[in-house]
Formats: C-alpha cells, sequence, structure tokens
C-alpha cells in the first residue's frame, strides 16, 4: 500500500511539475571534471578545491581570496539554500562580496547523488559543509581557528546541524533561516503567497497544509519535522541570523524571536539578530516587496557580514542583542502547526478513497459503454452519468490544482482569476462537490429501483463513492467557505 501511496502520489506531482520532477540526476561533481567558469573581480585570486562530502562525494568548490594581504584571513564556507546541484555561481555574489572585506570564501556546487525532489538528509548536507570546512581550513592565508559557515534558507537548518557536531565551526553566519519545521515552513510559504494574490479562506486555510501533510505521509516531502530547535540549543558558536522585511519564503517575524530564545536556552550568549529593510529572503534588494529578487544585495549586509567576521576572529564576538528598534518584518499571517496524520487522514487511507473514486467514477462510464456497443445499455436516468462525471472532474481537477498552487506557490501564486477571494477554479469544483452531492441521492433512488444484477452493483458502487465523497471534499476544503 505504502508504495500505492508514493506512486500515485508521485504522478501527480510529475504531471503537476514535469521540469522539477524530471531533473537530470547528477553526482555533485561537473559531468567534464573541469571546474565551471566563474567570473571573479580582479581584486580576488581564485584557487579551485575538491574535497569529501557526506558519504565520501566529491564535491568542487573555488575559494576567493583578496588579492595581498599580511597574516591569516578568516574563512567562511556558503551552504546553499533548496535545489539539487545548486552551481556555485549561485552565490558568486555573496563570495565576492564576503572576500573583498577580508575573508576567504569558499563556495561548492551542491550534491544531488542523494539529495532530490523527493529526497535529502540535512545530516548529510551538513556532513558536506564540514568537509567543506575542512578543506578551507587546509588553505594557506587562512587562519584554521577562524573558519565559520554561512547558511541561505535551507542552509538555515543544515548549517546549525554542522556546527553543533564540530568545535572546527568557529562561527555562524544564518540568512532567511527558519526556526520552524520545513513542513510547517512550506505550508506557509504557499499559502501567504495564495493570500498574496487575493485568495481567502479554506483554500489556504485548510486544503494547502492538507495536501502537504498527505505528500509527507506519502514519503514525498523529506525531512517534513525536522525540528531546529534542538540543533540550535547545542549550537555555542558565535551566531548572527539576518532577515529581510520583505522575506515571504521564511515567516520573518515568527523566525527570528524564536531562535534568539533557543540559542539563550542553550546557553549561547553571542548572538546578533538583524532584520534589514526592503530586503527579500535571501537579503537582495526587492523592487516589488520580496516577490522578485535583484542582483545586488541590500545595502549594509555585506559590510555587517565582514565587521562582526572581524570581531569574532579578534575575540570581541558581540555579546547578544535583539533586532534593532523601529525595524519590523512584514508578515500577513501567522504560521500553523502541521501535524502528522492520524490514521483515518494518513495517505494509505487517501489513496484507498482515490482508488475507490477512480474505479467507480471511471468504471461506470466504461461499463455502460460496453453495454451500449454490445446492444444491452440499461437506462438508469442521467444521475449515475452526472455523478460519474463530477466525482472524476473533482479529482482530478482538486489534486491536479492544488499540485500546481503547491509547485508555483512560492512567493506570489498564480491561482487565476479570483472572484470574491476565491480562485474561480475553486469555486467550480466547489460546485461540482455540492452536484456529486445532489447526484448520489438520485443515483441512490435508481439503486433502490434497480433490479438484481450487475447494474445494481454499479449503482452501489456509484453511490458508495459518491457518499464517501462528501466528508472526503468537507476534509480537504471543498465544502468549507
Amino acid at each position: 500500500m505504502k508504495r500505492l501511496v508514493i506512486s500515485a502520489m508521485a504522478l501527480l506531482v510529475a504531471l503537476a511539475a514535469p521540469a522539477a520532477a524530471h531533473a537530470r540526476p547528477t553526482t555533485g561533481v561537473p559531468a567534464t571534471g573541469a571546474p565551471p567558469a566563474v567570473p571573479v573581480p580582479a581584486d580576488l585570486t581564485t584557487t579551485e578545491v575538491s574535497f569529501a562530502g557526506g558519504g565520501g562525494l566529491t564535491l568542487r568548490g573555488t575559494v576567493l581570496s583578496p588579492r595581498g594581504g599580511q597574516g591569516a584571513r578568516p574563512g567562511i564556507v556558503l551552504v546553499h539554500g533548496a535545489g539539487a546541484g545548486t552551481p556555485r555561481t549561485k552565490l558568486m555574489t555573496e563570495a565576492v562580496e564576503f572576500a573583498r572585506r577580508g575573508m576567504a570564501v569558499l563556495v561548492y556546487d551542491k550534491r544531488t547523488e542523494g539529495y532530490s525532489l523527493f529526497e535529502r538528509s540535512y545530516s548529510q548536507l551538513a556532513d558536506d559543509a564540514l568537509g567543506a570546512v575542512a578543506a578551507l581550513r587546509r588553505q594557506a592565508g587562512v587562519n584554521p581557528a577562524h573558519v565559520g559557515l554561512w547558511g541561505l534558507s535551507e542552509g538555515g537548518w543544515v548549517v546549525p546541524l554542522a556546527a553543533s557536531r564540530s568545535t572546527d565551526v568557529a562561527f555562524v553566519v544564518l540568512v532567511g533561516a527558519n526556526s520552524l519545521q520545513p513542513l510547517r515552513q512550506q505550508a506557509w510559504a504557499v499559502s501567504a503567497g495564495l493570500r498574496k494574490a487575493g485568495v481567502a479562506g479554506s483554500l489556504p486555510d485548510r486544503s494547502v497544509p492538507t495536501l502537504y501533510r498527505a505528500i509527507s505521509d506519502g514519503g514525498l516531502f523529506p525531512e517534513p519535522w525536522h525540528d531546529p530547535l534542538p540543533v540550535l540549543r547545542k549550537v555555542r558558536q558565535p551566531v548572527l541570523a539576518i532577515w529581510g522585511t520583505h522575506d515571504l519564503l521564511t515567516p520573518p517575524v515568527e523566525s527570528p524571536p524564536l531562535m534568539a530564545r533557543t540559542l539563550a536556552e542553550g546557553g549561547n550568549e553571542h548572538v546578533t539578530l538583524r532584520l534589514f529593510t526592503g530586503a527579500d529572503h535571501a537579503a537582495h534588494r526587492t523592487p516589488d516587496g520580496g516577490v522578485t529578487r535583484a542582483p545586488e544585495l541590500t545595502p549594509g549586509y555585506p559590510e555587517l557580514v565582514g565587521s562582526w567576521v572581524s570581531d569574532v576572529a579578534s575575540g570581541r564576538a558581540p555579546r547578544s542583542s535583539p533586532p534593532e528598534a523601529g525595524t519590523k518584518a512584514q508578515q500577513a499571517s501567522a504560521t500553523i502547526p502541521v501535524p502528522p496524520p492520524a490514521w483515518w487522514e494518513s495517505a494509505p487511507v487517501q489513496a484507498a478513497a482515490l482508488l475507490l473514486f477512480l474505479v467507480a467514477f471511471l468504471g461506470y462510464p466504461l461499463a455502460a459503454g460496453v453495454r451500449r456497443v454490445r446492444g444491452t445499455a440499461v437506462a438508469a436516468g442521467p444521475a449515475p452519468r452526472v455523478l460519474a462525471g463530477a466525482g472524476l472532474a473533482v479529482v482530478a481537477g482538486g489534486f491536479g490544482y492544488l499540485m500546481y498552487l503547491v509547485m508555483t506557490g512560492g512567493k506570489l501564486a498564480e491561482p487565476g482569476p479570483v472572484l470574491a477571494g476565491r480562485p474561480v477554479l475553486w469555486l467550480l469544483l466547489q460546485a461540482l462537490v455540492v452536484t456529486v452531492a445532489v447526484a448520489t441521492v438520485l443515483t441512490a433512488r435508481a439503486w433502490r429501483a434497480a433490479g438484481r444484477g450487475s447494474e445494481r452493483v454499479r449503482l452501489g458502487l456509484l453511490v458508495t463513492a459518491g457518499a464517501v465523497m462528501i466528508p472526503w471534499a468537507l476534509y480537504w476544503g471543498l465544502l468549507l467557505p
């Protein structure tokens, strides 16, 4: 049954997002074995490196350093956000800016082996980061006692895990990091994107979180309930945590105080929190409230990282401090808990309901077509045909639309035309559910009037599917305002 669940849901995801689901797998090493071209300003030097990540996988990266200078400088390893095989060039803006402020910066290509849309291990990614730290500590001109980690987004779960495992990590810098479980954060981000697009009601409030719980229970959302709080309590290194006030992927009002409180509970007395006005999830400038990202970093961000790392390396790690007064993030809605589903709402139960719907709603018209060809058609009235057609449309349209929103709903969703706070397509699906309810009652009458035989069985299966769809649609929010 578990394999059936995963296969069915994987098919739905693949249909909704073929580009993401069918990305060509690689090994974390460029196919040609040669380092990619890295545009670097003339005032910096580069060194190509390779190192062993988690499980012994070879990863490759580039170390950027200022030209000249005296003595050993601090180093920082950049850890990517979510995405399989993200190339080092994605973080080259940050790498250049940090290197220009006196640091040796290692940026590397992210793995894809063991990492995909449906598979990943934060523990393994943490081992990758520690492998990069070891490689940077061996570089000439780098002070091995002052090498730290910088993590963006998903890296905000990975970097604390790495830092909690090794005293070789001298400090931690987090950008757009989450203090919440991945499933809770992601459900909030998609729902927040819908609300930003003008959608209200059951779709963002009920349906999106419900879908995420189902796909995670089916094994299609990796690390869904990773709890960052016990990990943060083990981080003893100085921490600089940064958020943009227009972060639409991490809840920027909830994450900072929770992170600060948790680090303090673990005894960390060197925590600096900063919010940057007008910055997005990655602390880049944003011209439209976080929807699009400008290539340049927000003013003051690289300078803060440079001065803070310099202070830490000089033994002057700042004492814990709250965000600057007067800087407020924008978060239109609060996150909600997304617990593991109970048995009656689990992926196997959802798969069983889906199988019932497909057999009943698809089987009835197919059987009717065969009977018509054979000249043995039975007149049961229009209700069964309406029930079968509407039921199929609800199942296919409902799952297809929800998966489309999940795969495209980050930052600003595209729900289509919206009427009175509800997408027109969603209103149509809700109308079809009402149609199913009415047609189920009428089909039940036809079933009672039918004599013994196969037609009575087919009508009975159809009525059963229609009756099950009513609570199913209520659970999924299709019968809620």
